[in-house]
């Protein structure tokens, strides 16, 4: 069974369908089936009001007389069929719009698929107040990111960032920096993401993933770096917004943090043999904080050192742990 962001199987052949559904009860429902098996999925659909018929066809090419949509097991595995017309096949993998040549993809079948046959009634259950709910979680998304979005502009404005294009620039670069080192996140959380795949081809389709995958990736074996990046953008984006005063420390944290972007450059062409594009985000974006930080005088300010300086490097620590502790469950929840 496949699953990506917000779609499934289930909820695409029921999208396809024309089935009302709510996509996080019908993705949860379909996630925590008895039997994650064709079988399973059958008793799921009934509920529905969608009955599935098995069917085993000798001679594939005839598909184009099976009424769409239906799922097709191939020897990748099961996509859902959306039309067969002019010689071509339009169909929906892992939520992907793919089209191919009917002989091909007539080749790669197994022979093995699944027609849906809808009820009159056919419908979530309890539809309604799951719509209901669905709708009051995406207010408070909404609720939080407009209150986020306040915070952020009245910290930049009151404390004064606004004043020098140096502070804008690490601003924008420190929020930036959380966006990517939250893609590594998921990624080595094994979360799909459309964005964070989009941006992993751009250098080398499927880099991101053999990166990730390696020893390297752990700091001291223990830390993913995708994590050391995250708390690093996200404390470093805090401090500057809350306490601006202390932007030298930030410079000198940013000096201490370079030598590792050497490091990951020669690990991934002499090493690994395979370039990580978010990877190369990161190491980019640290030398543009550096250049910010360097062009605004704020090295300068590093010195002399006070507590404030450790207790900046404990807070680094402090939200790695953290996310440290939270990646196992991710990656279970995910599974």
């Amino acid at each position: 069974m496949v699953t990506t962001d917000d779609y499934t199987l289930f909820t695409d052949l029921l999208g396809l369908l024309g089935v009302r559904h709510t996509a996080e009860y019908s993705n949860r429902r379909f996630r925590t089936m008895p039997f994650p098996t064709m079988f399973g999925l059958k008793k799921l659909l009934e509920e529905y009001g969608v009955d599935l018929v098995g069917l085993q066809m000798d001679d594939c090419s005839k598909i184009d007389v099976i009424p769409t949509p239906f799922i097709a097991q191939t020897v990748k595995g099961l996509v859902i069929v959306k039309e067969v017309a002019g010689g071509e096949v339009s169909y929906l993998s892992q939520s992907v719009d793919e089209r191919a040549p009917e002989e091909r993809f007539v080749s790669a079948m197994t022979g093995r698929i699944f027609v849906p046959v809808i009820r009159e009634e056919a419908s979530e259950p309890e539809y309604v107040t799951h719509r209901f709910t669905d709708m009051a979680n995406g207010a408070k998304k909404w609720v939080l990111a407009v209150a986020a979005l306040l915070l952020f502009g009245y910290l930049f404005v009151a404390n004064g960032l606004y004043r020098h294009v140096s502070t804008i620039l690490l601003t924008i670069i420190n929020l930036a920096g959380v966006y990517i080192s939250m893609l590594l996140v998921q990624k080595s959380a094994h979360i799909k993401n459309r964005h964070a795949d989009a941006v992993c081809s751009v250098v080398e389709a499927g880099g991101c993933d053999d990166i990730l995958s390696t020893d390297a990736s752990k700091f001291f074996g223990i830390f993913g770096w995708s994590e050391v990046g995250f708390a690093y953008f996200s404390v470093s984006l805090l401090c500057l917004l809350i306490f601006p005063q202390y932007i030298g420390y930030l410079a000198l944290c940013n000096v201490i943090c370079l030598p590792f972007s050497f490091w990951s450059v020669w690990y991934q062409k002499f090493k690994a043999k395979a370039w990580c594009t978010l990877c190369l985000c990161v190491q980019c974006m640290l030398w543009m904080l550096f250049f910010c930080y360097l062009g605004g005088g704020w090295l300068r300010e590093a010195l002399p050192l006070r507590v404030e300086f450790f207790v900046l490097g404990v807070t680094y620590v402090a939200v790695m742990l953290g996310l440290n502790s939270l990646m196992p469950l991710l990656d279970r929840n995910n599974k």
